[in-house]
């Protein structure tokens, strides 16, 4: 079956760029994440992304290990930093856990991983946690250089069912500490916001807190209003999930599909205001397709980002 054509990024740069130009400096470097399914559907990364674009792969349950290392050493082969989830309660076992992360290394020239608890209600075996994967000390054992982590600015009544943040709060300070004990340079990844003031308050307690690790805010590329409401509601996001509402309500906006220009533009004026800030770049989540998040990407940058290698 023939792989569908994702255009070019030059063709995606021919229209003018909806941020000013601090928007667009904020975003100089970014990254996207694929799953296998979508990325076998990608006839080339280097027609779609920049140079150096750092790409998560999803691990979601039930998608076979040799087809998230198929991916990873497509991407690494086309010349990308490859970055693949790795979630807790997914993985049976330490030992399953260290011939992931080795084959990974020998097979893909992976260096880089998300580690997560994972989604799954009940985990499929010992491990449930980011924690317990950093504990083990693969990861410096077989040379890996950067660990993100995932953070949560609207709560996770996953891990927090009381509403509060105490878990959540304590196992970013943990990881803080742990960032002192490995050679990785780790950072935090977060799920997909729409409001950006949830965001800069979560970053502003959490450094207050003592978390000095950079923040990758996570953004939803564009989509139909719909689809993100779906998305917002499994994912539990509540400000954000208000933030669309808001936008239901217009008529004329519901028929028009969402684009991350508002929650984009104030990141940056938060960023130029507080050049300290934790916050350090964006990752896409390609909620209404990879093509359509990489093209409004690219549309902001006039020129070839920076390597996203934080």
């Amino acid at each position: 079956m023939a792989f569908l054509n994702f255009g070019s990024r030059t063709d995606s740069k021919a229209s003018s760029p909806d941020l000013d130009p601090e928007g667009m400096a904020f975003i100089d470097s970014w990254s996207i994440e694929v799953m296998p399914r979508t990325a076998a559907k990608v006839e080339s990364f280097r027609a779609l992304l920049p140079s150096g674009t750092r790409v998560y792969i999803a691990h979601i349950a039930g998608t076979p290990f040799e087809d998230m290392l198929a991916t990873a050493r497509r991407l690494t082969e086309e010349g990308f930093p490859v970055m693949p989830h790795l979630p807790a309660r997914i993985i049976p076992d330490v030992v399953t856990l260290e011939t992931w992360v080795r084959r990974y290394r020998e097979e893909a020239g992976v260096t880089q991983a998300l580690l997560l608890g994972g989604g799954l209600t009940q985990p499929e075996g010992t491990l449930e946690s980011a924690i317990q994967l950093l504990e083990t000390g693969l990861f410096d054992r077989y040379g890996f250089q950067h660990l993100h982590v995932a953070g949560h600015p609207e709560g996770n009544r996953d891990i927090d069912a009381d509403g509060t943040t105490a878990q959540v709060d304590a196992s970013l300070l943990w990881k803080q500490d742990f960032s002192a004990r490995t050679d990785a340079q780790m950072a935090i990844v977060t799920q997909f916001a729409f409001d950006a003031a949830a965001v800069t308050s979560w970053a502003e307690r959490i450094a207050n807190l003592g978390v000095r690790l950079p923040i990758h805010v996570g953004i939803a590329g564009p989509a139909k209003l719909q689809t993100l409401i779906q998305f917002a509601l499994s994912c539990g996001v509540g400000p954000s999930l208000k933030v669309l509402q808001k936008r239901a309500i217009d008529v004329t906006r519901l028929l028009t599909p969402y684009e991350p220009t508002d929650v984009v533009s104030g990141l940056a004026q938060y960023k130029a205001r507080n050049p300290q800030s934790l916050i350090s770049q964006v990752h896409v989540f390609p909620l209404g397709g990879i093509r359509t998040a990489a093209d409004w990407m690219n549309r902001q940058v006039p020129a070839e980002p920076r390597a996203a290698m934080a």
